[in-house]
């Protein structure tokens, strides 16, 4: 595994740093061969690149910010408990505001539909308004988080950038809609940054070609099929969700770039004059350089990072359950193999039980699934208490287990699964302030000589069928 690993970061650093240099030194030469192919093939699209990773970058920490405020227990429970003192949300969504910079924060209640702002209770959403379209959409959609552009219900006059995250109560059900607002003038400031760096027009289209964003300097129509010269590849443009184009106007070349950019659903376009001098391509092609040995060392980074915790948690995953820590199937599947090759070969000493919780269905009936979960961690407790070093316990499926007892005949086999059993009788599990007591039945079987792993698991479970048909919080063992 170690070398597997190291052999992926090699590849990744090859590949990247190939990658990047060739696409760096074929820019380089295109350039003094033909200027235009250069900036429409090579420049023009590493631009648009850089300002969508920007854009993409700006949209985390506002996502984040959501994500926090619908697990946040304060929401949760203030709705639980029946929304009673608005004062403490509106308190709640002003303090975040004001401590993230953000531009307006909001909480919509699925029970009564009140939209929570800083400015207090502002409306009742209701179905019928398409200002109130939004939260009905968040509410019937599957993923957590939608980012959505629209007017600020609070000021209508305002194009904002929302992150509307769903709310769950602790059993899963939707009990609101929570987020933040950011606003376009951070959008607008990265635009005129690119513009004075780049000396390149930047702007944002629609679906329709209409100009929805763009920076101080642009002047010209605000539709795409109006404006001179790119009116002719408009359709080429709105027709792909990127590519290089190029038109002629006045005796010039202008280069377009255009990429879709799915949060926003708009088209980004970066334009550049074909007359463009050489220097600054250059110059433009060394920053390029730059920043791709800096996303080399970033990406290697974290892909040292991110393949060193899929490793942990692929060896966790494989050998353990992750709720009660019980061996996996897999594992269990390979120690079973290995000790009944050895009681084969030596005096054939080895023991089955498969364990199975009676009536574990009204336990999550009755109290939850968490309050099943805290008996199925109890039972695996009292069976690790009783077992012995040599044993291996498996969660073989929902409440089902199976033990392995080595070096063991069916008489000590009996023994410790009574032990078991009665262990887990007495004991209980206080979840809400509930005692919750349970008892198990147990299947158990010796090993034949001769016979395939699948047999002896079928006799085991054929012997926890008799426990439980024969009235369960019992001890069968297989003929």
């Amino acid at each position: 595994m170690e070398k597997k690993r190291r052999n992926l970061i090699l590849a990744v650093t090859v590949l990247l740093t190939v990658g990047f240099l060739s696409i760096s030194l074929v820019s380089y030469y295109a350039a003094r061969e033909s200027l235009h192919e250069q900036v429409s093939e090579s420049t023009l699209p590493l631009t648009s690149d850089n300002i969508y990773s920007e854009i993409q970058r700006d949209l985390v920490r506002p996502i984040f910010l959501s994500s926090l405020m619908a697990v946040d227990t304060f929401v949760r429970d203030w709705v639980l408990e029946g929304e009673n003192d608005e004062k403490r949300m509106i308190h709640y969504l002003t303090a975040i505001q004001q401590r993230y910079g953000a531009v307006t924060s909001y909480f919509v209640s699925e029970k009564t539909r009140r939209y929570y702002h800083t400015s207090g209770i502002i409306k009742t959403v209701h179905e019928n308004d398409p200002q109130d379209k939004w939260f009905f959409r968040v509410r019937s959609m599957k993923e957590d988080y939608e980012i959505n552009i629209d007017r600020d219900t609070a000021n209508l006059t305002s194009l904002t950038v929302f992150i509307n995250y769903r709310v769950y109560g602790p059993s899963g059900e939707f009990i609101g809609a929570t987020g933040v607002g950011l606003a376009l003038k951070a959008v607008k400031a990265l635009i005129d940054d690119y513009e004075r760096r780049y000396g390149r027009q930047i702007f944002f289209i629609d679906r329709d070609g209409g100009v929805t964003l763009h920076g101080e300097r642009y002047q010209g129509f605000l539709n795409i099929h109006d404006r001179p010269g790119i009116k002719k590849i408009a359709a080429k443009i709105l027709a792909f969700p990127g590519g290089a184009f190029s038109y002629d106007l006045d005796g010039k070349k202008f280069f377009v770039n255009s990429r879709f950019v799915p949060e926003f659903k708009w088209f980004l376009l970066v334009e550049q004059a074909g007359d463009m001098n050489g220097k600054r391509i250059l110059n433009t092609l060394w920053f390029n350089i730059l920043i791709a040995c800096a996303v080399t060392g970033v990406v290697l980074f974290l892909t040292i990072l991110t393949v060193r915790a899929y490793q942990r948690q692929l060896e966790d995953t494989i050998s353990r359950d992750k709720l009660t820590g019980a061996l996996s199937r897999q594992v269990f599947d390979g120690v079973l193999d290995q000790a009944m090759k050895v009681a084969k070969r030596e005096d054939g000493l080895l023991s089955l039980a498969m364990l199975d919780i009676d009536h574990f269905k009204d336990v999550n009936d009755t109290h939850g699934h968490l309050a099943g979960d805290a008996v199925l961690r109890t039972v695996v407790e009292n069976v690790r208490g009783a077992i012995r070093e040599t044993d291996a316990l498996c969660r073989w499926g929902g409440e089902e287990f199976l033990l392995m007892f080595d070096r063991c005949d069916i008489g000590q086999a009996r023994d410790l699964a009574e032990k078991i059993r009665t262990a887990i009788e007495r004991s209980s599990v206080v979840f809400s302030g509930t005692p919750i007591t349970v008892t198990v039945s147990l299947g158990i079987a010796q090993f034949v000589p001769g016979e395939t792993e699948r047999d002896f698991v079928n006799r085991v479970d054929k012997a926890l069928f008799a426990a439980k048909r024969g009235g369960r919080n019992q001890v069968q063992a297989a003929p």
